[in-house]
């Protein structure tokens, strides 16, 4: 079942999907036009889900954010309720102001995370995904609002347990968290062209220093892996969804010359590019 609402001017869009038989997501496929934020959450017994072409346990009750571009694929879709929402609808960066840490989950400490529940969490879910099918059937004028509204209470509701669990408190000095979770936005937004730190530390108005030092108090890793780790999930993508050469994917993700991203592709993965695409050769 596929709840679908369209804002009147046409571009804004939230849907609300469950017992999908066949839900998936190949961005490279999709792409054209479809730019939507995921939010899964997994209803039956653990499962597997494969985000990129890498394998994750998705364990029961447990809820997946996943960004536009990333492609995914549910070992039982149908025992999966999903909200996504395209950036008209509902931007994250927009309205990052109004509803405080929402960040979080798209920016925060890690690009995947699993975020686990419990028994309140989950009454509570149960409750919001009524009101959610309630709203959708509505022919309220304000339908789009209070769907909008029942959104950001979701997102508020899953980012207070993804902190606990991921930072081990809900309570944190948001200046230095929205410090990380502006730096992996800008990351996001230029990383095919900048592949240091101390650019987005200019765009920050922060020294090199000042921004490792934040990311040691809420992250495993240094700013400058975050970069890297950015990169390579790109041409893992491009390699795997696309038909370019190595020479192509180097252009695309900033690259001086070929021999120059083969070099960093293997130190970041133990195998130069052209294994690579013999691995994804022969799984196909």
């Amino acid at each position: 079942m596929k709840h679908i609402f369209t804002h009147k001017d046409g571009f804004g869009k939230l849907f609300l999907l469950k017992n999908e038989n066949d839900f998936q997501q190949n961005y490279f496929e999709q792409r054209a036009g479809f730019t939507f934020h995921t939010i899964a959450w997994n209803r039956g017994a653990s499962q597997y889900v494969i985000i990129d072409e890498v394998k994750y346990e998705f364990a029961a009750n447990a809820i997946l954010p996943m960004m536009m571009n990333q492609s995914f694929a549910f070992e039982r879709s149908e025992d999966i309720v999903a909200w996504q929402f395209n950036r008209e609808f509902y931007c994250i960066v927009n309205h990052d102001a109004e509803v405080g840490c929402v960040g979080f989950l798209f920016f925060g400490p890690s690009p995947t995370m699993f975020v686990n529940t419990d028994e309140t969490f989950l009454d509570m879910l149960q409750r919001l995904l009524q009101v959610f099918e309630e709203e959708f059937l509505s022919e309220d004028d304000i339908k789009g609002e209070m769907l909008r509204m029942l959104l950001v209470r979701l997102i508020i509701q899953i980012t207070r347990i993804a902190k606990k669990q991921y930072l081990g408190t809900e309570e944190i000095e948001e200046g230095k968290f929205n410090l990380i979770r502006q730096f992996n936005l800008l990351v996001e937004i230029h990383y095919k062209k900048e592949h240091q730190v101390q650019f987005y530390a200019g765009l920050l108005n922060k020294s090199p220093k000042t921004i490792s030092n934040t990311f040691s108090l809420y992250s495993k890793k240094t700013p400058q892996r975050v970069i890297q780790e950015r990169i390579i999930t790109e041409a893992k993508r491009l390699f795997y969804y696309t038909d370019k050469s190595a020479k192509e994917i180097a252009d695309e993700l900033g690259f001086d010359d070929t021999a120059h991203f083969s070099k960093f592709f293997k130190n970041s993965t133990s195998q130069n590019p052209s294994d690579f695409k013999k691995v994804i050769q022969n799984k196909k």
